[in-house]
């Protein structure tokens, strides 16, 4: 380990050129991504023990005499420049798992700025399906103080990335509780995927395709409710299956639509349909199982008549729990939105749209086109609404 200042600098620009080769190995060479893990694993090992060695030496400084105490604050100031510009991904947690610090590659692999961050639970990062398993494996290592190392998925904001992350606890004097070190690498096996299908292509985030995706939903939309108004507005009931199939297949990945079938009568609410991906049979059972009175979003929506938004799943209860296990989990949900159908006489009923981690999350403009979607929804509603 460095002796002084000039050894750390030239031990982290040693570090920095073999992970850039490493990671130029990686991209040319991706069928040896074992020998190359290896070696990034390796690579990490010396990176953790540089970054506890910073930590002491950042304690020691902070119990510096006070005639010392201006050369510890360059030395501090030197370590933190050194951990933000560290070439591995790196996150300091506190010991109840909210994100302490982070550095600059780190906060580019979790897709966003150290400052936004800071503060946030990290596991909030963490895909739902994984999100259990990191807080287990946070709690054991603060617990026991031994390092844990496993494989896991990062997912935010319209991308999903397998990761392996390494967990090590951190004594340091001047905290009360102990801190844990989070390092990212690349994950060591390439098993069969779990999760959602690829992501979408990346031109699904540009403002004119989205614009236009929304309009395309509106007018479909609008299309089946003229048809179901027909000539004279003696057409048929509006089937609600429709409405919901149509929704899921082109602005959602599950669509869920809750009635009352008397105007604000929110205490008899029922689930009237459940339209999600071909195949998924078993979770639309337990979806279409639920109470949506026992569920946080819906009940709320249906009760108060406001609009919910959750650009990020924070808690995955909100839907109720299906088997055991929360649903938004076993649902592999990156974003939801609930709005409520709003009749002539009051609420109707709640719409909840599910979009999967793997997919662009759902914004403001969205949820302004789902409130109107919602709004014709139920001025069509019958007096006693049914499929």
């Amino acid at each position: 380990m460095p002796e002084n200042l000039a050894d750390l600098q030239r031990e982290i620009a040693e570090l920095s050129d073999r992970a850039a080769a490493l990671r130029s190995t990686h991209t040319m060479y991706p069928d040896d991504s074992a020998d190359t893990a290896e070696a990034a694993l390796a690579e990490l090992g010396f990176a953790d023990q540089l970054l506890q060695d910073c930590g002491r030496n950042l304690a020691a400084a902070a119990e510096s005499s006070a005639p010392r105490r201006s050369n510890g604050d360059d030395e501090r100031a030197v370590l933190r420049a050194v951990f933000t510009q560290l070439s591995v991904p790196v996150v300091l947690l506190d010991h109840e798992g909210y994100i302490r610090r982070v550095n600059a590659i780190g906060a580019d692999r979790m897709g966003s700025s150290g400052g936004y961050l800071s503060g946030k639970p990290f596991s909030n990062f963490v895909d739902l399906r994984r999100r259990a398993a990191m807080r287990s494996r946070l709690a054991a290592v603060l617990r026991s103080g031994e390092p844990a190392s496993f494989e896991s998925r990062l997912a935010q904001r319209g991308w999903a990335e397998d990761v392996h992350l390494t967990l090590t606890r951190l004594e340091v004097p001047t905290e009360a509780a102990p801190l844990v070190l989070v390092v990212m690498s690349p994950p060591l096996a390439s098993a069969e995927d779990e999760g959602p299908p690829p992501l979408e292509p990346e031109v699904e985030d540009q403002v004119v395709v989205l614009a236009a995706r929304r309009l395309d939903v509106l007018t479909r939309m609008t299309r089946l409710l003229l048809a179901s108004a027909g000539p004279g507005g003696a057409g048929r009931p509006l089937a609600l299956d429709d409405a919901a199939a149509l929704l899921a297949d082109s602005y959602a990945d599950w669509v869920i639509v809750d009635v009352c079938d008397l105007p604000d009568s929110a205490d008899q609410a029922r689930r009237a349909v459940v339209a999600g991906p071909a195949g998924d049979d078993e979770q639309r059972a337990l979806v279409e199982s639920l109470d949506p009175l026992r569920s946080e979003v819906p009940r709320d929506v249906l009760k108060n008549g406001n609009s919910v938004l959750n650009q990020l799943i924070e808690d995955e209860t909100v839907l109720g729990r299906g088997g055991g296990a929360p649903m938004l989990s076993a649902l592999g949900a990156g974003s939801l939105m609930c709005v409520p159908l709003k009749g002539s006489r009051g609420v109707r009923g709640a719409l909840t749209l599910i979009r999967r981690s793997n997919r662009g999350s759902f914004r403001l403009a969205d949820l302004g086109l789902i409130e109107e979607i919602g709004e014709h929804i139920g001025l069509a509603l019958p007096p006693r609404a049914a499929r």
